[in-house]
């Protein structure tokens, strides 16, 4: 059982606190799901099923849920939300093309080098029909954000000019096919290498920085 406090008892806890536990409870909730879909399978997974493992109540799980597939899809948004910060995190000389691979590899870096086990959720999520629909919203969701950075850095209009919005666009598609393309080989290759590249080809021709 993951043990988190449930969110409603945490009224007279000060707003950070409050704050702090509300995202762990949701953290764990989206674990607790994934965990379970990987154990009995999504299909077997009721929502009981991980407000049980989280010591929570339904209504604790509804207020940041509105299925089991958008709780497990929701540790692919975490990741996808984190891009835009981590680009304007890269040095201001880098190239954006390099820039731009290196922030989405090794987002997965970590998942690769803790072994088969970490890499299974994002196969799970990549490949199954019924949380397909949900990685797609989660993959753009994130192209909004990631587009405002990469207008701060080229000295794009993030209003007025296309070409930030087509270039998140097309980076995010880019990892979906290094994910998917992972996936049909049988994660033979390096799926942090496979986004590099990736991303790379669909944005060797940015330009500015």
């Amino acid at each position: 059982m993951v043990d988190v406090m449930d969110g409603t008892t945490t009224q007279t806890a000060g707003p950070g606190l409050r704050e702090r536990k509300k995202l762990a409870t949701k953290q764990a909730l989206a674990v607790a799901a994934m965990q379970l879909a990987k154990e009995r399978g999504l299909e077997n997974v009721r929502v009981e099923d991980i407000t049980d493992a989280v010591n929570v109540s339904r209504r604790t799980f509804t207020n940041y849920f509105s299925s089991k597939e958008e709780a497990i899809a929701s540790l692919n948004a975490d990741r996808a939300a984190r891009a835009a910060e981590a680009l304007r995190e890269r040095p201001a000389g880098e190239p954006l093309a390099d820039a731009l691979a290196e922030v989405f590899a090794a987002q997965y870096e970590t998942a690769a080098q803790a072994g088969r086990e970490r890499m299974e959720p994002i196969g799970l999520l990549a490949s199954s029909p019924a949380l397909r629909g949900e990685y797609l919203k989660t993959l753009v969701q994130a192209e909004e954000p990631l587009a405002k950075v990469i207008a701060e850095r080229t000295g794009a209009d993030p209003q007025g000019d296309l070409y930030p919005h087509v270039l998140a666009a097309a980076v995010m598609a880019a990892v979906r096919a290094a994910t998917g393309h992972w996936m049909a080989t049988g994660g033979a290759s390096s799926l942090p290498d496979l986004i590099r590249q990736a991303v790379r080809q669909v944005s060797g021709a940015a330009r500015g920085r």
